[in-house]
């Protein structure tokens, strides 16, 4: 992850929603924070963006060794109040004694809430971010007894208390997740992450010793010792292989024991964490990225590898599902009985398709295309959008249980200007030739047939559908329904 730099002035943004308004974003960590990742990215962006459209943002968070306080950085005033546990009580505390101060608050649910809503006056919205839902986590790092209490927070507590704000999901999958897993009760809208634009990159074409490069946070839960195995499984029929695994985390020493005892030395490089140059050396040598994560909220990583135009295998799990596009940007593994087994088939078969002449520059000419989707400043707009509706009183973007309709009109801007005032829970559209694409809220859809009816739409013309995975990551209809 690439930390925002302190001296970097925000582009201005042309904002009405929420200028002069004053906003508080809770988060576990700030992106300066030994731990912090990719949520922190998508936290700071997000205030960055609010204070460059005008609003007045104070960002609370944990305090790591030898950290401020609090600071000003960006133009965002940063509040810092407990550690990796004590954050939780002591910034509900801090929000408690300044509840009157905020027009809004973000509230971040990195696995627990800050349950925010329990402390503010019910005239502030609040939104809720999940990154991905941390059930089994839970269980991984904390035991079968604080794991479902983790989970019961997570679950049942945090559904009731934040039923009525929104939430914002970062990928499909996870909206799914927090459906069907945690039973959410609010309007669930996605907003995915954005990514930086890679400059310098080198073209890809490959020849030679095949290399492999694993990226990110070495946690348990990113399981990079089913990546080490299916390296080892490779060995017989892909002697010259190597891999490099890039980034900090509690399980840097475990992984480089496991090298050892594979017998990898020399063939896997557990690097640690590295500066960002040395980092994007090591992805640009590279053929393939690869990730043994069980789920992931998005999988920043895979689109910042992308960015670079490095395809990513990686196992058939939430969040990376959303972020790999199968057989364009990279390929899937189903993780099965034999899970590095099927890792190391789905790398075999990768290796295999890049070898093959001009296969590796078309990869990447479609990774640079899919990662170019996804720009910072767009996280920002639709974060934007959801607190301006709030603040406004209006019905907020479309959410992931919403309906697209498609309605065959020869004037779908006399249309659209008909239909309007009657419809005030609308949440998006778009106008085509001769289509009306309406994004409309999940129980909404017979009314806005009636509206239609009564324009003189016949019902033959509207067709309608539950929204694609890449409707929800943009944000706009697709071009047929």
């Amino acid at each position: 992850m690439t930390v925002p730099s302190a001296r970097t002035a925000p582009d201005p943004v042309v904002d009405t929603g929420v200028a002069g308004r004053r906003i508080a974003v809770l988060n576990w960590k700030d992106p300066w924070h030994p731990d912090a990742g990719g949520a922190e990215e998508y936290a700071w962006r997000v205030a960055r963006d609010l204070v460059a459209a005008g609003a007045e943002v104070t960002f609370v968070t944990a305090r790591a060794a030898g950290q401020l306080a609090g600071e000003v950085r960006d133009s965002v005033t940063i509040v810092r109040r407990g550690g990796r546990w004590g954050v939780y009580p002591r910034v509900l505390a801090w929000l408690l004694r300044h509840r009157h101060r905020f027009d809004a608050v973000i509230d971040c649910q990195n696995g627990i809430p800050f349950f925010s809503p329990l402390v503010l006056p019910r005239r502030v919205p609040v939104v809720c971010v999940i990154h991905h839902v941390h059930d089994r986590q839970f269980r991984l790092y904390f035991g079968p007894l604080l794991g479902r209490f983790g989970a019961w927070l997570e679950g049942p507590v945090a559904r009731r208390v934040y039923r009525d704000g929104v939430t914002l999901a970062v990928s499909p999958s996870t909206a799914e997740a927090v459906r069907d897993r945690l039973r959410w009760m609010a309007p669930v809208v996605v907003v995915p992450n954005g990514s930086d634009a890679r400059t310098g990159a080198t073209p890809r074409g490959h020849d030679g010793r095949p290399r492999l490069v694993c990226v990110g946070r070495v946690t348990p839960h990113k399981r990079v010792d089913l990546v080490v195995d299916a390296v080892a499984r490779l060995r017989g029929r892909r002697p010259d292989l190597t891999l490099d695994v890039v980034g900090g985390g509690p399980d840097v020493d475990r992984i480089r024991r496991h090298v050892a005892d594979r017998g990898l030395t020399g063939v896997v490089t557990v690097h640690g964490h590295v500066p960002a140059q040395q980092r994007d050396a090591l992805v640009d040598a590279a053929w393939l990225h690869v990730t043994g994560s069980w789920g992931e909220g998005w999988g920043l990583v895979v689109v910042e590898a992308a960015a670079a135009g490095l395809p990513t295998v990686a196992f058939d799990v939430e969040g990376i599902r959303d972020a790999v596009r199968p057989g364009r940007t990279g390929w899937l593994a189903a993780e099965g009985d034999d899970p590095a087994g099927s890792l190391a088939e789905c790398l075999d078969r990768a290796l295999d398709r890049l070898a093959e002449p001009g296969n590796a520059a078309r990869a990447a000419a479609e990774c640079r295309r899919w990662s170019g989707s996804f720009r910072w400043d767009d996280t920002g707009r639709r974060v934007r959008d959801v607190l301006g509706d709030l603040l406004a009183s209006r019905a907020v973007p479309w959410a992931a249980e919403d309906t697209c309709l498609a309605v065959r009109t020869d004037a779908p801007d006399e249309l659209l200007a008909r239909i309007s005032p009657l419809l005030p829970r609308t949440r998006r559209v778009a106008v085509g030739a001769d289509t009306l694409w309406i994004m409309v809220p999940a129980a909404d859809p017979a009314t806005v047939r009636e509206v239609l009816a009564r324009a003189g739409v016949p019902a033959a013309a509207v067709t309608g559908r539950v929204p694609s995975t890449e409707e929800l990551l943009t944000g706009a209809p697709e071009r047929q329904c």
